[in-house]
Order: structure tokens, then sequence, then C-alpha cells
């Protein structure tokens, strides 16, 4: 909910957020510092399930660069603030900053005293963005596979984009025993962001073959990004992944051909837009191009609704004939739209008849006519 003793601001909105919400726990960022601790319990005060996150860089460059220490008062550090942040709640998580480039065999040594000190949760940050899914995914089995006492704390990812694998790197992470994951609306955060939860939220609800759940309510994902967006006057890119305002339109007939089209007929697409909730489905795409028009028609079809392909497809479009453009009602063949296979040839007629009326062929099957209105 945010780091209490860095400003009166943060302060002030772990408090307000403890008393708005009261089925989460509410969580407050500490350096390993007893003041930090103090004032992050003060601001829990409201808060019905309270942890205290509390950690130190562990990473040699961290221990040698920025506390001027060694490994051996690192870890002393470490297990008296994980006591100290105990005396105050029973819910406590432990990060070793800079985890990604931490030696796995002194990050296991850590990991395990943090939990004997009364650690609930072991967040291991990929701080700088720099780990590679492999690597990390190692990491995580390694502690796995070499902390005594692991069955009694969860594992926490906590990965940074910086090089564009932080879901990569988070996926990674659980595929290998994490079974908490650090994420943000929209991937926003420092530098280039942190790993979005619309992404991990989603990949898990696909690939029910991981056999991991959460209770996340995906319906809520699209309208929480807007409005995160708008109160940040943050922008989401239009390519974005799962809440991006394209992400579901299609404007390129080849992506409906061939074994993506055999894909689409599971219904997956039109699944997970409407799981996000935003209330559009399947949406259109902003190229006005007819073949973007047909992809669509070739989309709801495969997708076993082409009755809404009529109706959303029939009104007026955008088209482009006789340099300029036109608004053009599309006649949609159902026994044309239909039918198995086919895509555009780009034959001269889709283009050349100055606007007067035109027609796309199609491999396969008969033309689907559009009229000037």
């Amino acid at each position: 909910a945010g780091f209490p003793i860095s400003s009166p601001g943060d302060f002030n909105s772990v408090i307000e957020i403890s008393k708005a919400v009261t089925w989460p726990v509410i969580c407050a960022l500490t350096r390993a510092v007893e003041r930090d601790i103090d004032v992050a319990f003060e601001a829990l005060q409201y808060a019905k399930h309270k942890r205290i996150h509390t950690g130190i860089g562990t990473s040699d460059e961290h221990i040698r660069y920025k506390f001027n220490s060694t490994r051996e008062e690192i870890l002393e550090r470490a297990v008296a603030a994980t006591k100290y942040a105990k005396r105050f709640v029973d819910d406590v998580e432990f990060y070793c900053e800079d985890a990604g480039r931490t030696d796995n065999a002194y990050l296991a040594q850590v990991v395990e005293a943090v939990i004997k000190a009364g650690a609930t949760v072991v967040n291991i940050p990929d701080t700088t963005g720099y780990c590679l899914p492999e690597e990390y995914h190692d990491k995580i089995k390694y502690l796995m596979e070499h902390v005594d006492n692991i069955d009694r704390a969860i594992i926490s990812t906590h990965c940074h984009n910086d090089l564009g694998m932080a879901t990569a790197n988070s996926l990674s992470g659980v595929m290998a025993g994490a079974r908490q994951v650090e994420v943000t609306i929209n991937g926003i955060g420092e530098r280039a962001g942190n790993t979005s939860l619309e992404e991990i939220a989603m990949i898990l609800k696909c690939h029910k073959q991981l056999e991991i759940e959460t209770n996340i309510n995906t319906t809520k994902i699209y309208p929480t990004s807007r409005m995160v967006s708008s109160l940040m006057n943050m922008p989401v890119q239009p390519n974005k992944a799962i809440v991006g305002r394209n992400a579901f339109a299609h404007s390129s007939g080849i992506h409906q051909d061939g074994e993506h089209v055999r894909r689409l007929e599971g219904g997956l697409l039109h699944e997970l837009a409407d799981d996000l909730g935003n209330g559009a489905g399947i949406v259109r795409a902003d190229d006005t191009d007819f073949i973007g028009l047909i992809s669509q028609v070739f989309l709801f079809k495969f997708l076993r609704n082409a009755d809404r392909a009529v109706a959303e497809l029939a009104g007026d479009e955008q088209g482009i004939a006789g340099g300029g453009k036109i608004k053009y009602q599309a006649l949609l063949v159902l026994g044309a739209v239909l039918q198995d296979g086919g895509m555009c040839t780009g034959s001269d007629a889709c283009h050349g008849d100055g606007g007067q009326g035109r027609s796309h062929q199609f491999q396969g099957f008969s033309s689907v006519h559009f009229v000037k209105v």
C-alpha cells in the first residue's frame, strides 16, 4: 500500500487504504531499519490484516557499494529486521533486494535464516530487470531445493521490465514454485515498469494445464486499467497486451487463415475479451481498408457468432475507393461468409471501381459485395 517512512503522502495512503478495504492483506514497505518498521506499524493501525515488508540488498554489488558491508553483517541485519517486525505483526515479508544478481548459495542462506526468524513470505526480486527467464526459474528452483524450511514460507516474485521480460520471468518463477507474484495494473512502476497484473492473471487463466488459479475477478481488469490510466494520466499503449485498445482488433486477413483460425475455433479470443469486462468483445480495427472489415467477419465466423458479425458489420464503414474515403454499407452474403476457407485475393476489383460498387474475390467461395450509400 505504500512506503510509510518515505513521505507523509505514503504514510497517509497506507492509513486510508487500510480504512477503505478490509478483506485484502495491507502491506507496508520498510528498509531493514527499526524506525522504518515502527512507522510502518503505525500506518497499519487500521488494517484488519497487516503485513510488514522489510528487507535488504543481498547481491555483492549492494553489499560492497551500497552498504560498505560484508555478507555476514548483512545476514545479521536481515535476521534482526525480521525478528523486530515480527514483534508487531504475524505476517512478515522479507525482500532480498537485487536477488537476481545474488549468488544462489548465499541467497539460500539468507532465505533460510529469515524464515527461521519468522518471515512468512520471502520476495526474490529481479531488481535490475536483467535476468533471463531460464535464469530466474533456476534461481527459484534452487531455493526450493536447497532451503530446508522452505515449506514454512511462500516464495514471491518481483520482476522489473527493463528488458521486457517481467512477465516471462514472473511466470518462470511460478513454474519453479513461487506462489505469490508482485504485479501492477498496466505494468506501471519505476523505470520500465513491473510485471502486469492483467498479463499474469490471463496467462494463468488461459493455460489451465499449469493447474494454478488466482481469485482475481477478471471482468474487473479492463475498467480498472482504464481507471488507473486516467487517475495517473498515463495512457495505455494501443498494442499493450490484454488491455490495449488494439489487443483484440484484427486488420490483416492473413491472421484468419491456417492454424490461427483453428485455434480461434475454440472461442479463446472471444472468451478473453468477455473475461476482461470491457463490454466490447472483439473490437473493430481502426484500419479502414475493406480487408480489415472482412477479416473481422471471418473472426466472428470462427467464433461461431456470425449473426453478431452481420449485425455489427452491416452498418456504415469507412472504405477507400477512387482515392478518397467513402461510406459503404456491407451487404454480407451469408452463404459466402459461412463457407470454409478463403482469403481476399487482392485483385484489382477490390479498389478500381471508382466507388460505384465493388466486390472482394475470395479463394474457395463467391464474392462479398459492397455498394455505396
